[in-house]
């Protein structure tokens, strides 16, 4: 799975979030766990990756257009594009940990934030100091941040009409006007027309910007299924856009979590195996870490 369908999927959670809530369905402890540990997998393979590639650089194995520089730049879109999904995440599980009064979901997806942030940062030390880039590519990673930056607060204001949560928002005042522009569209007429037209322009905006080839389909998809599990199927129906071909798979998942995992991965994910493990005291406790 490619980084482009995980903000195909910050988008979806944007939109239907609010179901959670209102079903008053409690979110599994499987998806949760599927969900921190598919990320923390994620950075823990962004951190190697980023010193395998320093090593290359300062071996001089790394050449312009080479395999090993392809994989560097898909690196740095994955953790800049990627970034949306978990901000968005992160403020869904804020607002249904509030309406059920619970300390359960946000704490979980706080941890996995602060790790993709410190892996973020990371990006941003290579692009001002240029390592191993072209101006070229310095200058379109910086233009996909900025990107990045805008849709996730564009979705985050969408939750934050109905719930506090800029502040995962990379900057909450601009995620408030954006949840303002929304409440004034829900009252204006043809104001419902607005929101397909938001989510074909997002998908547009990432359509060309991200190398072909994901460095990391299987954790993407593990996570795309994590959070897709928390959700009812019946909230796929009728997306209401012009779907990409992965959420036209995704209007087609059947009612079972299992099914939905087998159909996104290839295979039927363990129903129990870990359980346990997730309740032990402290294991949310440690934020995943980057380093190899």
């Amino acid at each position: 799975m490619h980084a482009r369908e995980l903000v195909d999927l910050a988008a979806v959670v944007a939109a239907h979030a609010p179901v959670l809530l209102r079903l008053r369905d409690q979110v599994s402890e499987q998806s949760v766990e599927a969900y921190w540990t598919a990320s923390k997998s994620r950075l823990d393979r962004w951190g190697r990756s980023l010193k395998r590639i320093s090593g290359w650089m300062e071996s001089g194995v790394m050449k312009p257009n080479s395999a090993e520089h392809r994989l560097f730049r898909g690196v740095l879109e994955e953790i800049l594009a990627s970034e949306v999904l978990t901000r968005v995440w992160s403020a869904a599980m804020r607002a249904y940990d509030r309406a059920f009064g619970v300390d359960e979901m946000e704490p979980v997806a706080r941890s996995v934030l602060i790790g993709h942030i410190e892996a973020r940062h990371r990006v941003l030390t290579i692009l001002v100091n240029h390592s191993g880039l072209t101006p070229e590519e310095s200058l379109r990673l910086d233009s996909l941040r900025r990107r990045s930056e805008r849709w996730t607060d564009l979705l985050v204001g969408r939750l934050a009409m109905d719930f506090d949560v800029c502040e995962f928002a990379v900057e909450p005042d601009r995620a408030r006007d954006f949840a303002q522009e929304f409440v004034q569209q829900l009252h204006s007429e043809g104001g419902r027309f607005a929101w397909p037209l938001v989510l074909a322009s997002l998908q547009a905006s990432f359509r060309e910007w991200l190398e072909p080839l994901s460095p990391n389909p299987d954790l993407n998809a593990k996570i795309a299924a994590s959070i897709l599990t928390c959700f009812p199927a019946e909230v796929f129906d009728g997306l209401g856009t012009v779907p990409s071909p992965w959420m036209l798979r995704i209007a087609q998942i059947t009612d079972e979590a299992e099914g939905l995992i087998d159909q996104l991965l290839g295979r039927v994910a363990s129903s129990t195996q870990g359980q346990a493990r997730f309740r032990d005291s402290g294991r949310f406790s440690r934020r995943p870490r980057l380093d190899g």
